[in-house]
């Protein structure tokens, strides 16, 4: 997309600011801690899925490493996106573990991926002309915000409660994790200084364990090898298509293929790379739509791009798609590692949510420098019209709630409004046409 372009610092080939650009391969113990710390990052959020919904962390820790192998793969190893499991599906895909198993999740969830590879196909052949007019600097820097902001209140909530009752040991926890990620961020050098968010975590979690809020008593009883439990679409008493499954997962693709564009814009906006242009949306498209087909061939949920990883990259300035490639390795053998999984689990939401404050609000920051570099004008009423509402109703999360099973997030309703205001309000206001 263009927006990225615009800025003369971003049209060069290379970001000069990244310590470790795209395709740059960092020496083995830093690379080591740099994966590590994108692991860290996103295994709260990736086993927390499986948990809510009763299906087996294992296994979709499993898939969120091949998930993100595969989309590296398909997008030729040109976008550095973490794949995730997604919360957008947790509603149908809990009731329907409740009422018929998991064989009628997982075809909800291929339906989901097919959703991605069908619009991927349509992108092919149309191109992505269109998203240049849809999305100019106006639009998308506010969404971008959105992205990181309508996640605050979910780390407020993990930084303050304990079982949904407010805790000030929650409280100081988090507040000493992120001053530490912090300090580490600002006055770290050299190797350490590109680990500031693992390095927070690890921190926040000694201050945890201190504070008595760390149960270690799963990691005792884990073992040190299990199978992860892999399961599949046909049953056990053979194939029976739940076309009700599909009815209720399939539209939900909707809200995540609007979360797609926004990470891609974040990712494209930080990197300085234009990955709407190379390696282009049908590749990304597809690389996230088979990453879900394959979760729901063997036992996972549904997986998309993650914006805690989006953040570590905005921290660190490291965008090489090798350091992602790593932690989705270590993704894959941790699956396979009883205790280590175990141990991570133990990170409380203290913890987690202190760390991000920090990475949503890293993100929102990226959707505020795009407003600056395109020096979008919010004195034109135009610009102020389509910005006030997407903050407003994106970070509010004003969602459309269709049924107990299909309900569009905030986010997504935000980015259907910036599209529609862009593209019918004048150029010109009348008041400021006088």
């Amino acid at each position: 997309m263009n927006f990225v372009l615009r800025n003369k610092t971003m049209a060069s080939k290379t970001n000069n600011q990244a310590i470790y650009d795209l395709y740059d391969k960092p020496p083995f113990l830093t690379w080591l801690g740099l994966s590590l710390q994108h692991l860290f990052s996103m295994f709260g959020a990736t086993v927390l899925v499986p948990l809510l919904v009763g299906l087996n962390p294992g296994v979709a820790l499993f898939t969120s490493g091949i998930g993100t192998l595969l989309h590296l793969l398909i997008t030729r190893g040109k976008v550095p996106a973490y794949m995730g499991s997604s919360f957008a599906f947790i509603i149908p895909m809990a009731s329907l573990m409740k009422t018929v198993g998991y064989p009628a999740v997982a075809q909800g969830i291929i339906s989901v991926g097919l959703v991605y590879l069908v619009v991927a196909l349509i992108v092919s052949f149309v191109g992505t002309g269109w998203l240049d007019r849809i999305f100019p600097p106006e639009v998308v820097g506010p969404i971008i915000m959105v992205i990181g902001l309508s996640l605050a209140g979910a780390a407020a909530t993990s930084a303050t409660t304990i079982n949904g009752k407010y805790d000030w040991k929650i409280f100081v926890v988090a507040l000493i994790t992120l001053l530490a990620t912090i300090a580490f961020n600002m006055f770290l050098k050299g190797f350490l200084g590109l680990l500031p968010v693992l390095l927070g975590i690890i921190f926040g979690y000694v201050v945890a364990l201190v504070f008595g809020l760390v149960d270690l008593s799963p990691v005792s009883s884990a073992h040190w090898l299990q199978m992860p439990n892999y399961e599949t679409f046909i049953g056990k008493e053979g194939f029976k298509f739940y076309p009700a499954a599909v009815l209720s997962m399939a539209p939900l693709a909707l809200v995540t293929l609007s979360e797609h564009l926004g990470h891609l814009m974040v990712l494209s906006k930080i990197t300085g790379h234009d990955f709407f242009i190379n390696p282009g949306l049908k590749r990304t498209l597809t690389g996230d739509g088979t990453a879900s087909v394959v979760a729901g061939l063997i036992g996972g949920p549904a997986v998309t791009s993650y914006g805690e990883n989006i953040g570590v990259m905005q921290l660190s300035r490291v965008y090489s798609v090798w350091v992602i490639g790593g932690a989705a390795f270590f993704a894959i053998i941790f699956s396979f590692v009883g205790k280590l999984s175990a141990l991570i689990a133990t990170i409380p939401g203290a913890v987690t949510g202190g760390v991000g404050f920090m990475l949503y609000g890293v993100i929102a920051a990226a959707g505020l420098q795009v407003i600056v570099d395109n020096k979008v004008d919010y004195s034109k009423k135009r610009n102020l019209m389509i910005a006030a509402p997407v903050l407003v109703i994106g970070i509010g999360n004003f969602h459309l709630q269709l049924s107990s099973q299909v309900d569009f997030s905030g986010v997504a309703i935000a980015t259907v409004l910036g599209i529609i205001l862009n593209l019918v309000l004048p150029k010109v206001a009348a008041s400021d046409a006088q």
